[in-house]
């Protein structure tokens, strides 16, 4: 039986908290711990459905979980990112093993893993998972994969379960038809396998936790203008990676405190990450004034620091272009807050939320329609007419963690609150997530006002 959770509008958000590990920064530490030489300490690694699946399917390759002391909480603010939570011994760039994968409902774990797979010097695996994976296209990564060399299989061609067979693969130049990440990321691990250099052309700019990593590991990686190019390695050795709170996790609270009159609530130690923060520059666009970012230096290679957000009037605007890869998973969430914004605000461009866990523009468009707003999907985005913000109402999650936690920031903001249904999807990257929205509602006021 599906769960059913309400969220009732209780005034204004309040206090502090440290928001989970980062989803993307943890994936990607584990598959690249998974090939490096010797033991990788991974400070920080969040403990959610997603990840776990990842965690198996190192594990499944081949790789040995040496310590594994995992908590959502597990870097709270004060304990210093200190000491690892999670130690993964390798098998190196060449040693993964045969495996049946299950990759549960991790649509980043299918889209980098066959990267490294399909270079190995032997060996068969299939990737498959949940029923919202298996509707997932991996057609994007095959393609490219194939020019580099690849041997792949999958259902009607671009559907999982997705076969890789370990074969030679030769350096390629691919421009990516769409900015994307995750396609970005599968590239350069296969090319770290490729005879020659690979070069990765972007149309607009993704997050470059991959580059980062691989470059703090030992490869060889550069950027030259729009083109990641990277060049094969014998070995990588990771050493220690740490995870700074997820600034997409971070984001559903930025936006609550927007839009909820009288609040005022401290992020501590989010991931700044310049790729990731887009969400930041689109909300400044609308006028959202209250917001305070303090930089904290930098963790494993990412700057960090602390947010502090205010309830701000809001105006509609336009996003789109640049803006859409670098807000690709809050996007949604613009669209809640202009539906309390003056104005209209369109977002377009951003056809690649239909490939997500949900057809999110679909999904988004409707659920805050059902919630009284006035949003229409297009192709590529949505056009919201702001007004009075939310009567409220119910709406389905579809099992995606996104719209879950997007329908609970709604009902916070509502006037009559929102139920929202299988709220338990928000597990795949935030599994305390109703504890700390909980903790807001009924936080005390911070020390100083905010500005």
């Amino acid at each position: 039986m599906t769960d059913r959770t309400n969220f009732r509008p209780l005034g204004a958000l309040r206090g502090a908290l440290r928001p989970p590990a980062d989803k993307s920064i943890s994936h990607r530490a584990a598959m690249i711990a998974a090939m490096g030489e010797g033991e990788t300490d991974i400070v920080g690694y969040l403990d959610a459905a997603d990840t776990r699946s990842t965690l198996a399917a190192v594990q499944a390759v081949g790789a040995r979980l040496v310590h594994e002391e995992l908590a959502t909480d597990a870097v709270g603010e004060g304990d210093g990112l200190g000491a690892p939570n999670l130690r993964i011994g390798g098998v190196g760039l060449r040693g993964a093993r045969s495996a049946a994968i299950d990759v549960g409902n991790a649509g980043t774990l299918l889209r980098l893993l066959p990267g490294w797979l399909a270079g190995q010097p032997e060996g068969r695996w299939t990737l498959d998972g949940d029923e919202s994976i298996r509707r997932r296209p991996v057609d994007r990564v095959a393609d490219p994969l194939r020019r580099m060399g690849a041997r792949l299989a999958a259902r009607e061609d671009r559907l999982p379960p997705f076969e890789v067979e370990g074969a030679p693969l030769h350096g390629i130049t691919y421009e990516l038809p769409v900015a994307s990440a995750q396609v970005k990321s599968c590239l350069l691990f296969a090319a770290l396998l490729a005879e020659g250099e690979t070069r990765v052309v972007e149309p607009l700019p993704t997050r470059d936790h991959s580059e980062r990593m691989l470059a703090a590991a030992g490869a060889e990686v550069r950027r030259e203008g729009d083109t990641v190019v990277v060049a094969p390695a014998q070995r990588l050795e990771p050493g220690r990676i740490v995870v700074p709170a997820d600034f997409s996790s971070a984001a559903f609270f930025i936006v609550a405190a927007t839009i909820v009159p009288g609040s005022d609530v401290l992020l501590h130690d989010v991931g700044l990450n310049p790729t990731r923060t887009g969400l930041l520059a689109i909300l400044e666009r609308m006028g959202a004034a209250a917001i305070e970012i303090t930089p904290k230096g930098e963790e494993g290679g990412e700057p960090v620091g602390d947010i502090r957000v205010g309830h701000s009037e809001l105006r509609g605007c336009e996003v789109g272009g640049a803006d859409v890869p670098l807000a690709i998973d809050e996007l949604p969430l613009v669209a809640l807050a202009a539906c309390f914004a003056e104005g209209t605000t369109t977002i377009r461009d951003a056809v690649e939320l239909r490939r997500k866990e949900s057809d999110r523009i679909a999904v988004v468009a409707d659920a805050l329609r059902a919630l009284g707003g006035a949003v229409e999907a297009t192709e590529d985005g949505m056009v919201i007419e702001g007004g009075d913000g939310l009567r409220g109402g119910a709406i389905d999650s579809h099992g995606d963690h996104r719209i879950a936690m997007l329908g609970a920031i709604a009902g916070a903001a509502s006037s009559d609150g929102v139920e929202v249904r299988d709220m338990a999807a928000a597990d795949v990257s935030y599994p305390g997530f109703e504890v700390d929205l909980h903790s807001l509602q009924h936080g005390p006021p911070l020390r100083d006002p905010v500005h």
